[in-house]
């Protein structure tokens, strides 16, 4: 089958690879019909390179038609509609029971003192075969993969395996009080998403950070407030103005470590991409440091006392957190990776009939896959009005 394959930082290729078969009784094979390209592929793409092994398949945001399925798997049968969660989980051990699907005791990647293991992203997460691809195993099948129906096109399904829960449990951790204001800083799919999330929830006053024109435009158009960072000098004044000289009752940052700012620490990161491997990973995992603009920003225009929703990714293990401020300021903080599964019964009425957050028009590239090359490029040079893009194997 062809796949797009990881072979250096800044170069993936699409390639033909091995066809992915039943290897566990828990396992499925699912032929992909839609997989997202996401802003945290772009730090396997450049930042996270060292964590990365040549020939990796990448890719996290699939769905597709069920193929095959080992004997252990339940309620799942070939032909069904599927969207796959980005995440591995069992659905039956502690953490699962918690709803903590990230933090699956099964899939755990123990060798790396991490959370569940992750489709298409690196040896941290497991190492799993990606779903930009013509087809996925999918281990632990039994629980893992979300029937939708049939009918709709693909755009109305494919965002509730990354962008719709990981927006939504954004907002939700935000926890926006009634009347509240929330501040969001990155206006690509998680941000986007988040803002029209936040409106559709009751939130009165939604404020959309970015400095690229298309994105803030996106967010215009549904009634969103803007801030320009590129057309004020200081932005955590411009945001404190806008909600009452006080700062926002919570904020999200969508950015995480692609905030643009923070050269020297740009400089570091890009260094660790040509150290040889293993000094690059020891550099990453006990020195590494994040560009810390976004969460700079976040902790200076919330309120005292307001929270700090984290869905942007974060990779460093020595950032200089501002600590002092956060605790005078008395800032909750709360983050991880989404728990997919967790807001499906939330999100998905919102998916079966009306479009009230639109996810139809949601994409703004639709390529094939022997396009990929071309769009990692865009997407992250944010050229040519790249906010998603989904690949049509």
């Amino acid at each position: 089958m062809k796949a797009v394959v990881w072979h250096g930082r800044r170069d993936v290729r699409v390639e033909e690879v091995p066809d992915p078969a039943v290897k566990e009784p828990t396992d499925a094979v699912v032929r992909i019909t839609s997989s997202g390209l996401c802003g945290s592929d772009l730090h396997l793409y450049e930042v996270l390179a060292p964590f990365m092994t040549e020939g990796d398949v990448l890719g996290h945001e699939p769905m597709g038609i069920v193929e095959e399925v080992g004997p252990e798997v339940t309620g799942l049968k070939a032909g069904d509609r599927v969207v796959i969660p980005f995440q591995i989980s069992c659905g039956d051990c502690f953490m699962c029971g918690q709803g903590l699907y990230t933090q699956c005791e099964t899939t755990q990647v123990r060798d790396h003192g991490t959370g569940a293991a992750i489709f298409g992203y690196s040896k941290l997460y497991g190492r799993v075969p990606g779903a930009q691809a013509e087809y996925l195993r999918v281990p632990q099948a039994q629980f893992g993969p979300i029937k939708v129906p049939e009918g709709p096109p693909d755009d109305r399904f494919v965002y509730l395996s990354d962008v719709l829960p990981t927006a939504w449990q954004a907002v939700e951790y935000a926890a926006v009080p009634p009347g509240g204001s929330l501040v969001v800083l990155g206006l690509g799919p998680i941000g986007d998403m988040a803002c029209r999330i936040a409106r559709h929830r009751g939130v009165e006053k939604v404020i959309g950070v970015d400095l690229v024109p298309e994105r803030l435009a996106r967010a215009r158009a549904r009634g969103i407030e803007t801030v320009d960072l590129s057309a004020v000098d200081d932005p955590a004044e411009a945001l404190r103005g806008a909600t009452g000289g006080r700062g926002a009752d919570a904020v999200v940052d969508a950015v995480g470590m692609e905030a643009h700012g923070s050269t020297a620490v740009k400089i570091v990161q890009q260094m660790a991409g040509f150290l040889p491997k293993a000094v690059a990973e020891k550099v990453m995992t006990t020195a590494g440091v994040d560009r810390m603009a976004a969460m700079n920003l976040a902790v200076a225009a919330v309120r005292r006392g307001g929270t700090i929703s984290l869905s942007g990714v974060y990779g460093g293990m020595a950032d200089p957190m501002p600590m002092l401020t956060l605790f005078d300021k008395q800032v909750q903080l709360r983050m991880g990776q989404a728990n997919v599964k967790r807001w499906v019964p939330e999100i998905m009425p919102l998916l079966v009939d009306e479009d009230p957050l639109g996810v139809d028009d949601f994409a703004t590239h639709r390529v094939p896959l022997s396009e990929a090359p071309t769009a990692y490029e865009k997407f992250q040079k944010k050229e040519g009005g790249t906010v998603k893009v989904l690949f049509r194997p």
